[in-house]
């Protein structure tokens, strides 16, 4: 009979859960604004939550306009916008939800809540079959990588993908330490999970599905007659709800948007032509990246523990059936990540619990509090440099700020007449830099649609957020547009002026002085605070706020 845990044990793993949840908010709060791959989902939640889902107001969706290269599903961001409305409605009656901004802080902290619940679920799962430290130190390895708590709040088809094969890799693994085989229930849920994964998210996880399936045939987990009819009846019923759901929104019948994307990226190359990497990437570039200190320690897992090899060869398949494609991104993989977190934690929980030889036990043991410190200091530089890197956002929310409460006036451009008076409209176009890299539809604060209470100026004074693409400088003055939010600061002409500029993360760069006392070997001439500013960060101004010249002469 297992021993019950101490009520100590279970005050610390209550904590890491905690700490997991809290981690994963933080980044939302201290990132808010997203990047381009994200504004799919971001922008089909914004329009299920602002619009709703009547054939009527699917003309007014953002996708109507920004198709982008292949149609994405609809899906996750249903089940998304479905979840935050409820969070967002008690938000508002209590103050917290108080813009169309803190309406996409609140739809992130959703996801993140989701998938950090997963990896709660999954350090339990590993508490149950490998122990309670080793349980702890997955929880710390997790903590100690900056990519996947930072980004499984983002909404990336694939990290609406996490939650399930999460589930499913939970599903699996929860079970007994002496356990040969696991039940016939949990392998058809786990088939079940990543077929519907890789029918309605992201089609790679069919390459997952493929060995782990081939696995359980081999060891005897199961049948090839049941692994079929759980593949089938699941496959088809994630194939219906997606074309159902998918050719509604898009207006296209029949519509499977991952299996047109198969289509577009694998079988005709599209994917190249974002990019290629060299054949190994994945495991020369892409999971060192990733995982950090928990790969040697990965590496040490598998070997010490039959249960792990089991547990890493599908992972390890699935890494190496992605290699074959050119394009390589980290998201990709990213997937595996608990599973070799598993295997780095079983690796520490053995050098932390070394009872013989003093020398050897005290190095063992520092050497994983040398690799989790080194982890979380890497991971404060990395975060430190990404908040950095969304100028659009930055620059948007910054330009609703300054001109908040400065629609009124005379202008003679872009006029509308309210009342028998002339109202300035403010009309800002947004680069395609800026919309990269921030500018949401979130930000859109004071143009309509506006549902919650406090949300947008007076009537008649809507502002116009403009993101058309491929404006020159001339198309750009000769326009009625008041604003910009431009990639230059001189457009050749007197027409506009720089109000605000906008920085971002460059490079890290070593304090010169630092490397010079160094290098004469007087490393005491150097201030405590010349040491702690070791590594300086380097901003280079990205974008810039320009206002026409004759809107200044009307708005003092």
């Amino acid at each position: 009979m297992a021993r019950a845990p101490s009520p100590a044990g279970l005050i610390r793993g209550l904590f890491l859960d905690l700490l997991l949840l809290v981690t994963s908010w933080a980044y939302v709060f201290l990132a808010p604004y997203s990047k381009v791959e994200e504004s799919f989902n971001l922008h089909a939640t914004h329009d299920v939550l602002m619009y709703g889902v009547g054939s009527e107001s699917l003309l007014k969706y953002d996708h109507k306009i920004f198709p982008g290269a292949v149609p994405r599903t609809f899906v996750g961001s249903i089940l998304l916008g479905c979840l935050t409305k409820p969070v967002a409605s008690l938000g508002t009656s209590l103050g917290l939800v108080k813009s169309k901004m803190d309406l996409q802080i609140t739809l992130r902290l959703v996801l993140a809540s989701l998938n950090s619940f997963c990896l709660i679920l999954i350090r339990h799962a590993v508490s149950k079959r490998f122990g309670r430290l080793t349980s702890w130190l997955f929880a710390l390895l997790t903590l100690s990588q900056f990519h996947f708590l930072f980004w499984m709040s983002r909404t990336l088809p694939n990290m609406f993908a996490l939650i399930p094969v999460n589930l499913a890799f939970f599903t699996l693994y929860n079970r007994a330490p002496q356990s040969i085989h696991p039940s016939r229930a949990s392998v058809d849920i786990t088939v079940g999970l990543l077929v519907f994964t890789a029918v309605i998210f992201r089609s790679e996880v069919a390459l997952l599905l493929g060995p782990l399936s081939l696995q359980f045939l081999i060891q005897g987990h199961t049948t090839f007659a049941r692994l079929i009819k759980v593949g089938l009846s699941t496959g088809i019923a994630s194939i219906a709800l997606t074309v159902v759901v998918d050719s509604y929104f898009w207006n296209q019948w029949p519509l499977w948007p991952e299996l047109y994307g198969f289509y577009f990226n694998v079988y005709l190359g599209k994917s190249a032509e974002w990019g290629t990497s060299a054949p190994l990437s994945y495991f020369s570039a892409h999971l060192p990246k990733l995982l950090l200190g928990a790969l040697p320690l990965a590496v040490l897992g598998s070997i010490l523990d039959h249960r792990i090899r089991s547990l890493l060869l599908a992972p390890f398949l699935f890494v190496l059936g992605l290699s074959a494609l050119k394009h390589k991104e980290w998201r990709f993989v990213v997937y595996v990540i608990p599973l070799v977190n598993i295997a780095a934690a079983r690796g520490a929980r053995w050098m932390v619990s070394q009872k013989k030889g003093l020398v050897f036990r005290y190095m063992a043991f520092l050497s994983v509090f040398s690799i989790l410190s080194l982890d979380f200091v890497m991971t404060t530089f990395f975060a430190s440099a990404s908040i950095m890197n969304y100028p659009g956002g930055l620059a948007l929310a910054t330009f609703n700020k300054r001109y908040a409460g400065q629609e009124n006036g005379e202008y003679h451009l872009n006029c509308l007449e309210v009342r028998g008076f002339h109202v300035a409209v403010v009309h800002v176009h947004i680069s395609n830099l800026a919309a990269q890299t921030g500018a949401s539809l979130f930000l859109h604060e004071h143009a309509p649609p506006y549902i919650l209470t406090g949300f947008g100026p007076a009537v008649g004074h809507d502002w116009i957020y403009n993101k058309t693409e491929g404006l020159t400088p001339p198309m750009l003055t000769s326009s009625n547009f008041t604003h910009l939010i431009s990639e230059y600061p001189d457009l050749g002409d007197r027409e506009w002026s720089v109000v605000d500029q906008i920085p971002s993360f460059k490079r890290w760069r070593l304090n010169e002085k630092v490397v010079t006392a160094l290098k004469r070997g007087k490393p005491w001439d150097i201030s405590l605070g010349e040491w702690i500013e070791f590594l300086h960060m380097e901003k280079v101004e990205e974008l810039w706020i320009l206002e026409r010249t004759s809107w200044k002469s009307t708005h003092p």
